[in-house]
């Protein structure tokens, strides 16, 4: 009931909007799941009228199936695609989205399927948080990046000229379907992209994770079976661990964020020609120096990074043509930052992230981050002449 009081004739009506809502989901993983998703959805009850929004790389690949598999099954089905890229997480590419759903007859009843990588989840994600204020999302990630990192925890959204994902929403899927199979047919370099989240996982939050990436490198870019099952089910563990301590990012989930900062800075200032997986790469190696002078965090420990990214075929190195104070200027635009200043997440060791006053980012003078910087654009740096 709306409750209201009076004083000195000024009425306040008090609007209690308190819940409790329960936003967990399920994330199935299966070898050779994405053939069984529509007999699935029929005891799932996710509804009847699904939109699978797929990019130009996936659709012929799977979004044609999966469109007839849910249509035989006696569901609607549509796809509507969009030219795959990180350029396509854009204003117009999200009208263009909402308009086709529009004039396909889609309503609130809709079910949105995101049918590939972390572009498209961030996509279809963001359309289903504000088509017809909300309908229901499912996830099915068909890269490493995404089945990693992006379709787990609701973080959707779409770049700006200012910086990458800058412009997004929370929503949380229904269900997450996970075929680590799927990564087969994907590039070798596009498959390493992938790794970057994953040696970020192992350093933030396991570092027996870690010892097994760096033990079994050879099985990991052979990609076998039973390692892409265990890639999707270790990476899922780490990031659901931190997304259900804190959905909103209010603390804990920062985490996830680290080399993130300068390699987010780096995507933008490369007019994202660079891929996601290789700047979160790229990104590592500063952040874990800065951590060394903050934190004590080894520099035994940066050079076992450094040498697995290597073995993932990874770059470490930022590009000679993206200035120090370029990216010193992006990073102030973070969604981390502070008062127009970059906040750094930063680990004490393999496995183990600092924090600091109830939080896990902090400021770091420029001085640090310059060394950090200029020290990760050669290898004849610090940890060669200590």
């Amino acid at each position: 009931m709306v409750a209201i009081s009076k004083s000195n004739g000024q009425a306040t009506l008090e609007i209690n909007l308190r819940t409790e809502e329960d936003r967990s989901y399920p994330i199935v993983i299966e070898n050779g799941l994405i053939s069984k998703i529509p007999e699935d959805l029929k005891e799932r009850n996710l509804g009847k009228r699904f939109a699978i929004i797929t990019d130009t790389n996936v659709s012929p690949i799977y979004g044609t199936a999966l469109e007839k598999d849910l249509k035989d099954a006696g569901f609607m089905a549509k796809r509507i695609g969009f030219p795959a890229g990180e350029q396509s997480k854009s204003f117009e590419v999200l009208e263009y989205l909402v308009n086709e759903l529009s004039a396909s007859g889609f309503g609130r009843d809709t079910t949105i399927i995101a049918l590939g990588g972390g572009v498209v989840g961030d996509l279809a994600g963001f359309v289903a948080a504000g088509f017809n204020r909300g309908v229901r999302l499912i996830q099915i990630p068909t890269t490493l990046v995404a089945q990693a990192d992006s379709s787990i925890g609701g973080k959707t959204g779409i770049d700006t000229k200012y910086g990458k994902n800058l412009f997004g929403a929370i929503k949380q899927p229904e269900i997450v379907y996970i075929d680590p199979l799927a990564l087969k047919t994907l590039p070798p370099k596009q498959y390493s992209w992938g790794l970057a989240e994953t040696v970020k996982h192992a350093i933030i939050l396991d570092a027996a994770f870690f010892g097994y990436l760096d033990q079994n490198t050879a099985d990991v870019l052979k990609m076998t079976d039973d390692v892409l099952f265990k890639l999707a089910e270790t990476n899922c563990r780490i990031k659901g661990t931190v997304v259900e301590a804190d959905p909103y990012e209010n603390g804990l989930r920062r985490i996830l964020n680290l080399g993130h900062t300068v390699g987010h800075a780096v995507e933008m200032l490369s007019s994202y020609t660079i891929p996601h997986g290789y700047c979160v790469a790229i990104g590592m190696l500063p952040a874990l120096r800065m951590a060394n002078k903050i934190t004590g965090f080894p520099l035994g420990d940066i050079n076992r990074v450094e040498k697995l990214l290597d073995k993932f075929h990874l770059p470490t190195k930022i590009p000679s043509g993206i200035s120090t104070d370029d990216i010193i200027n992006a990073t102030a635009l973070d969604k981390k930052a502070s008062e127009n200043q970059a906040r750094y997440c930063l680990p004490i060791r393999i496995g183990k992230m600092e924090m600091f006053e109830h939080q896990y980012v902090i400021p770091v003078e420029e001085s640090i981050v310059r060394y950090a910087i200029d020290a990760s654009r050669d290898r004849s740096d610090i940890l060669d002449s200590k």
